[in-house]
């Protein structure tokens, strides 16, 4: 499941239960929907996340991808140690921004 809410300074994305194949293309379509109405500024929150697939990791590159040709800016956050390790070996730790609190990620954008 997603859920987002608009914050002062950026669009809070937050993910429930797993991002995989069965909801991936719903997830996509609801961030690239923020991305095209404006939202430049995403915090991913993945504190409730237990499970991250190929399809998932899609999801978050794709946005990422999105939001970098459009000088946007994207930040995660609150990654259990089972995703965190998905993303470690992916190789996605090196090329996202990756915070360990909200307010870490909220931080960012000053």
């Amino acid at each position: 499941m997603i859920a987002h809410e608009a914050l002062a300074n950026a669009r809070l994305v937050s993910f429930t239960g797993q991002l995989n194949s069965g909801n991936a293309a719903s997830a996509e379509n609801d961030i690239l929907g923020l991305i095209a109405q404006g939202d430049k500024k995403l915090v991913l929150d993945f504190s409730n996340l237990d499970y991250i697939s190929s399809a998932g990791l899609r999801v978050v590159l794709i946005a990422a991808k999105r939001l970098k040709a459009e000088s946007g800016q994207m930040v995660l956050f609150g990654m259990q140690p089972q995703v965190r390790e998905i993303f470690d070996i992916s190789g996605f730790l090196s090329i996202l921004e990756v915070k360990e609190t909200r307010e870490q990620a909220l931080s960012h954008f000053g």
